[in-house]
């Protein structure tokens, strides 16, 4: 896309006081987003946060393959609900948004064999709900209602198209 980014991260503690989950979602995105922003207030600071949702529980990133196995086959056969929130911050022009897109994601019936293949794969072990629909684990995905890139994990159009409700310009996007 042209940015010119830094990548600063930040541990904090991804729990939230909020009662809805879409809440919750941009809650934790605003304060990771906001702890990198206090040490550098004149930036524009960027961060998101994307969890699964089924059956309205919240799927994270999987502790252990037994969790990532037990994650997929609660998602197999079944859609689930991608949320991704994202925050943008600028203190010293007071800028403060946090959006979210929620996407629905429908998964074919997973064999055990494909489940086993996928975690020996490694991949799902950093992803929420124990899989990346831009990698192997696009061969559980039937169809998607929504958004690919926010359950990739960023909502670019959106992202582009806030930007463009603060005024600022696509070519500058490469100074962002």
């Amino acid at each position: 896309m042209g940015f010119q980014l830094q990548i600063k991260s930040k541990d904090i503690e991804e729990i939230s006081d909020k009662v809805e989950i879409v809440e919750q979602i941009k809650d934790i995105s605003l304060k990771k987003v906001m702890a990198v922003a206090v040490e550098n207030p004149k930036e524009f600071v960027v961060g998101a946060d994307t969890v699964v949702v089924i059956d309205g529980k919240i799927l994270g990133k999987p502790k252990s393959e037994m969790d990532a196995e037990k994650m997929l086959k609660s998602l197999s056969g079944k859609n689930h609900e991608v949320i991704t929130a994202y925050t943008l911050i600028n203190l010293e022009k007071n800028i403060k948004i946090t959006n979210s897109v929620e996407s629905t994601v429908y998964f074919k019936q997973i064999s055990d064999e494909e489940i086993k293949w996928y975690i020996k794969s490694g991949e799902p072990m950093d992803k929420a709900g124990a899989y990346g629909i831009q990698g192997l684990g696009s061969i559980f995905v039937d169809k998607i209602d929504g958004d690919f890139f926010a359950i990739m994990g960023f909502p670019i159009n959106h992202f582009i198209k806030t930007l463009n409700n603060l005024k600022i310009p696509i070519e500058s996007l490469n100074k962002i």
